[in-house]
């Protein structure tokens, strides 16, 4: 949440420095812990106790390295070891976390971070040598970290640590959503000398290790010396189960306290029934069919905007989703700040998507769409899609996909797949997902100008005029974009009734999703 001192950070952006005389402007406030709004508060936190927590996993592949966490799981067994300088709050502002402070100078390319007092689990403090070493390492030309992208406008060799706690950030151009780089999704901070992440993890986050056996479980132990007061709970393991049946009974038979990602069929057979509580956190996850602008047929821009036109958003949204959740308009992050909500709602045109297919020389195309049991709604939203393709003339192929690798698999192969994202700014999202060397460049957009403008709008100072380039951005994607995103759907979760403090206002990668220092066992 937002601190009323500090009312930049209010709104899903933020921007620090101010025009005017002043050369620096200041932010910082606490993470906002205290403003929550908990399901089954159930009164005073007691301390103790082991909550089992299962999540879909990634199988014998999987790593505790921080800055390849990528999967749900990976990402909630991070936050609980590590932490970055700053998160997501649930609006989708910076808020600040190891970072105390940030202030740029007038011409917003030069940024001041000033450090908490923090230690790892080892007890040595965290300083800026091993926060210039944790950029340094995700900015690695060698390796393919998520955050690459976002760190990418830092010039890492200028910048220096200015004292233990201080850091002067040089950047490569002007950029004003500063903060929104330091909270990107895995920009976590590691020791400057850490090797070994899988077997001896030492992070400054509220668990410290225990034990880990990829595709199968981690345990970890409350952390007395965390910063922000140690968690309630003595323990906390992470079961990886990967059906969402075996999540649920696991649940429903003791097994585990916390199922994280139940279908909507599951929730609405169980809320208010008393014996499992279902916890709704809402349209946090971008649904999407993913196609490759790269290679045919998808590199032809007309047959993109006839799969556009073959969707019926709406039936999507109440088949696969059961209605949990809200159509989307094939852009990315709807209803947060920036987001161009004055195009125009895109409505199925079977007629137009014909038209358009025969002018591709496309009339009876066959594709094969790829999909995977690994998240809620694929499988059912490729049957419906399949079926509204067929009304177009167009042959869909569903193609069943494992879900220990579908991940991993889809970012490269084949050419039309399910899809799909938790919260993160829209800048975020472009930076990951849309540049010509985005890690995670699943549709393969490659275009130079578009990269350009992303650029203009980083270092764009008013915020009405940065307003205006990403609107342009966004009208280039929703006209011959990659991403057909039909809608928003529920994160909904599965708790034990003995559960307690679960925040029910936090979309999925955001700082109050999957807290469980903030947890208890009532």
């Amino acid at each position: 949440m937002y601190d009323e001192r500090f009312p930049g950070l209010r709104r899903r952006g933020f921007l620090a420095a101010t025009s005017g005389a002043a050369a620096l402007a200041l932010v910082g406030c606490g993470s906002g812990a205290d403003d929550k709004a908990d399901s089954g508060s159930g009164g005073t936190p007691r301390r103790g106790g082991r909550l089992r927590a299962a999540f879909a996993g990634g199988g014998a592949s999987e790593t505790l390295d921080p800055h390849l966490a990528n999967l749900f799981a990976d990402v909630a067994r991070a936050k609980a070891l590590y932490d970055k300088l700053a998160d997501y709050g649930a609006d989708l502002s910076a808020q600040p976390r190891l970072a105390t402070q940030w202030e740029s100078n007038k011409t917003l390319d030069r940024w001041r971070v000033t450090l908490r007092e923090a230690t790892f689990h080892d007890g040595s403090p965290v300083t800026a040598k091993d926060v210039l070493h944790s950029y340094r390492r995700i900015a690695d030309p060698k390796q393919t970290f998520r955050a690459k992208a976002s760190l990418e406008p830092i010039d890492l060799d200028a910048s220096r640590a200015t004292s233990e706690r201080g850091i002067e950030f040089v950047l490569k151009r002007p950029t004003a959503e500063f903060p929104n780089i330091l909270a990107a999704f895995g920009a976590y901070i590691v020791p400057e000398n850490a090797t070994d992440f899988d077997t001896k993890p030492v992070g400054s986050g509220p668990f410290r290790f225990v034990s880990f056996a990829p595709g199968r479980s981690a345990v970890f132990r409350r952390y007395d010396g965390y910063w922000e007061g140690a968690p309630h709970l003595d323990e906390l393991e992470f079961v990886v189960a990967n059906e969402e049946s075996a999540r649920v009974n696991a649940l429903l038979g003791g097994q585990v306290e916390y199922a994280h990602e139940l279908n909507p069929t599951t929730a609405r057979a169980h809320e208010g029934k008393g014996q499992i509580e279902i916890v709704r956190l809402r349209n946090s996850a971008m649904q999407a069919f993913c196609m490759k602008t790269d290679r045919a047929p998808f590199d032809d821009k007309r047959v993109r905007e006839a799969f556009f036109l073959i969707a019926d958003r709406k039936e999507l949204v109440d088949g696969a989703l059961s209605g949990a959740g809200v159509v989307g308009n094939d852009l990315f992050g709807k209803g947060y700040e920036y987001y161009a909500a004055d195009l125009p709602q895109r409505e199925q045109d079977l007629d137009k998507a014909r038209a358009l297919l025969k002018k591709a020389g496309a009339e009876k195309l066959r594709v094969t769409l790829d999909t995977s049991a690994v998240a809620a709604g694929f499988t059912e939203a490729a049957g419906i899609f399949r079926d509204q393709a067929a009304k177009a003339g167009v042959t869909v192929d569903v193609k069943m996909g494992s879900k220990d690798s579908y991940w991993s698999d889809i970012l490269d192969s084949g050419t039309l797949s399910c899809y799909r994202s938790g919260a993160m700014p829209i800048e975020a999202h472009i930076s990951q997902r849309l540049l010509t060397d985005s890690t995670t460049n699943a549709t393969k957009w490659r275009h130079k100008d578009f990269d350009v403008l992303y650029e203009q709008a980083q270092s764009t100072r008013d915020k009405a005029e940065r307003a205006a380039v990403y609107e342009r951005m966004q009208r280039r994607l929703y006209t011959e974009g990659g991403f057909l995103i039909w809608g928003f759907a529920d994160w909904i979760i599965g708790t034990g009734r003995t559960v307690k403090g679960v925040e029910t206002k936090a979309p999925a990668n955001t700082l109050d999703w999957a807290r469980f220092d903030k947890v208890w066992l009532a």
